[in-house]
């Protein structure tokens, strides 16, 4: 059943299919060749043609090296509408969502969730990509954002070992905050002493 089938060869009789197809190839060629604003309008242009989920991922890879991150987002939703599996936009959007000027942690967190269906999101980077330090550093920035610091310091180190150089600021800056909070647990726990025998007298 030709008409049933969702591949790219069944509809490449369909010129409106083909057009889309050339300038999503054209488009990673200008990715390639580091032109991204030129990949950008040929992304759009294959969108307008034929909405498919490679087009909107890959516009939504443009529109985050541009940061224009609001607009990655909307483009890697509609791609996951389209097709619901894409580890990869849900790990870009979670990028996104780091990075934004109003960081959204949250949401960054839930679409991690959602690729790996565990309950615990951090085993994310080892399932879809135990190599990818990019994986294991944005991660690491989702963990540190919601204040699991000890797990994202992990992550941290691994990206580092990996060779994402940023990392070590932050292994830096989360072992910091572990210690704070270690020395304001200390603090609070002597204080509800001395205010416990305030009350007393």
């Amino acid at each position: 059943g030709w008409a049933t089938s969702t591949t790219l060869h069944s509809t490449a009789s369909d010129p409106a299919e083909m057009e889309a197809m050339q300038c999503l190839e054209q488009g990673t060629q200008k990715l390639e060749e580091g032109d991204i604003q030129g990949a950008k309008e040929l992304y759009n242009r294959s969108v307008e043609i034929k909405r498919n989920a490679s087009s909107l991922f890959n516009l939504g890879v443009t529109h985050y090296h541009l940061k224009e991150f609001d607009n990655a987002i909307t483009a890697w939703k509609e791609s996951i509408a389209l097709q619901p599996a894409s580890a990869d936009a849900h790990t870009n959007i979670a990028s996104a969502y780091i990075i934004s000027p109003v960081a959204r942690p949250d949401l960054a967190l839930h679409h991690l969730q959602h690729v790996n269906c565990l309950e615990i999101p951090y085993r994310i980077a080892a399932s879809l990509s135990p190599e990818d330090p990019e994986i294991a550093f944005n991660l690491a920035a989702v963990l540190e954002a919601t204040g699991q610091l000890e797990e994202a310091l992990k992550q941290y180190k691994r990206a580092k070992e990996y060779g994402v150089e940023r990392a070590a600021m932050h292994i830096r800056n989360v072992s910091a905050k572990i210690l704070g909070k270690t020395i304001k647990i200390a603090e609070n726990t002597d204080s509800t002493d001395s205010s416990a025998k305030k009350s007393d007298s």
